[in-house]
């Protein structure tokens, strides 16, 4: 059955592990797609598979964006293509280890990746969004952005950027028709966990979910509307509990005067 087209996703980190069935679902959905990774190789067999099995168009974009030059062409091509109706920011890395084990150069890329080429790519893209009244942003995000105690410190910090840039953005453009979404995945089968130095073969397997279910969740919610999706989570009471006690503070966070628990 041909899927209605839907104009173009450019998804990073697209070569491997979630991006890679982001972009597969996406494709059998009805986007053509801008595929973002280093490894051209990879994303050259990965388009040629999509291509032959969907019929979509697949463009190839080699980029390293922790390069400032290739995050530029990025971002050109995101206020450029008018086409491009989805941005799925996928890409990022993290580590397991502590503060005092970790690398401040490597967390500094860390952060580079994960907070400002995610900013700045959205910054490509949502104006044209916002301009022609349609598209939508998947940042991926991650469980930590809740319980930043459970891994390294800088990934947590990063990913609760990812989150609360995401649901401010919910905010701000919700009236021009601009659907946000950010997905929290918890332990998830991919390569991240050998890259940042903890295979995943070293983790609880019932605590591990494949990537492509975490994928199939978070499209799910994406066609629910869902802001904050939380695929590995089964009840979602507790969050949503947590959500509207976040949500009752906002009128009481600023005060012209001292708490009367200070006062002698």
């Amino acid at each position: 059955m041909t899927q209605q087209y839907k104009g173009t996703a450019l998804i990073t980190g697209a070569s491997t592990g979630i991006g890679s069935i982001f972009a597969e679902r996406l494709a059998r959905r009805g986007y053509d797609l801008v595929l973002v990774a280093r490894n051209r190789e990879r994303l050259d067999a990965l388009a040629s598979r999509l291509t032959a099995q969907t019929q979509q168009s697949v463009e190839v974009f080699p980029a390293d964006l922790g390069n400032a030059a290739d995050l530029a062409r990025v971002e050109r091509k995101l206020r450029e293509d008018a086409s491009i109706s989805l941005l799925v920011n996928n890409a990022g890395i993290g580590t397991h280890t502590s503060l005092l084990e970790s690398d401040v150069e490597r967390m500094a890329e860390m952060i580079s990746l994960n907070v400002t080429a995610l900013t700045r790519l959205s910054y490509a893209a949502v104006p044209g969004f916002a301009e022609r009244k349609h598209g939508a942003l998947i940042n991926i995000s991650s469980i930590v952005s809740l319980a930043p105690e459970l891994l390294n410190g800088v990934y947590g910090a990063s990913k609760a950027y990812v989150t609360a840039f995401t649901q401010s953005l919910h905010k701000e453009l919700a009236a021009d028709g601009i659907k946000v979404q950010a997905v929290l995945p918890g332990a998830t089968a991919t390569d991240f966990w050998e890259i940042g130095g903890l295979p995943v073969e070293n983790l609880d397997p019932n605590i591990v979910m494949s990537a492509t279910d975490l994928v199939e969740g978070a499209l799910q919610d994406f066609d629910r509307n869902v802001l904050i999706s939380i695929p590995s989570m089964h009840d979602l009471k507790p969050y949503e509990t947590f959500e509207a006690s976040r949500q009752a503070l906002l009128g009481q966070l600023s005060n012209n005067r001292l708490a009367p628990r200070y006062n002698a």
